[in-house]
């Protein structure tokens, strides 16, 4: 098994590829070791010192680092743990398998058709294009024409994530729907 890694845009996140599918359908994220009880592999590379975050995407994951340690150091035992995982035949989720899509769903019925929108123009122009940097955002919320997106895996906490929110879905939104007036991060 040949398992490729790339940089990401946060420093502290770093993309493994491991050349098949990691998740059928949508994403997993464990933002500590506490959260990781629902994955096999999560767990395995939380077992690893100094690894803060796993992310998990269609085909491939994200681990983010612990600040101070150096990626030389890390590395061999995270490639280590994504290839014992899956040569041992372990699910990489415990149940069904599954992540979910990521956005919430609690929003006003008035708001149903703009939020429809929103999430339409997350899932086909913004989602993949931060999966290819190893991480998601998803919708959390609407309230008076501002957007509350969730930042997951490499993009939780990256140096230019307030650039890609104000720059870049900022204005794609307020393009395309008149009623959005401004993106905003939020912490789950």
């Amino acid at each position: 098994m040949f398992i490729q890694t790339e940089s990401t845009p946060n420093p502290a996140t770093l993309k493994f590829l491991p050349g098949q599918t990691v998740l059928e359908i949508g994403t997993a994220d464990f933002p500590s070791a506490d959260t990781s009880e629902k994955s096999p592999l999560a767990k395995r590379l939380f077992a690893v010192d100094g690894v803060t975050g796993v992310f998990l995407g269609h085909d491939f994951v994200t681990v983010t680092k612990a600040d101070g340690l150096d990626w030389d150091h890390l590395k061999p035992a995270l490639l280590g743990a994504v290839m014992e995982h899956f040569q041992s035949g372990d699910p990489v989720m415990d149940g069904d398998g599954a992540g979910n899509d990521g956005h919430a769903n609690n929003h006003d019925e008035a708001d149903a058709e703009v939020v429809g929108q929103i999430k339409t123009l997350l899932d086909t122009r913004v989602r993949p294009a931060v999966a290819q940097d190893g991480g998601d955002i998803t919708f959390h919320g609407f309230d008076r024409g501002v957007v509350y997106l969730h930042m997951q895996g490499a993009c939780a906490g990256c140096p230019s994530s307030t650039l890609t929110l104000k720059m870049g879905i900022e204005n794609l939104l307020r393009h395309y729907i008149p009623e959005v007036t401004e993106v905003r991060p939020v912490a789950v």
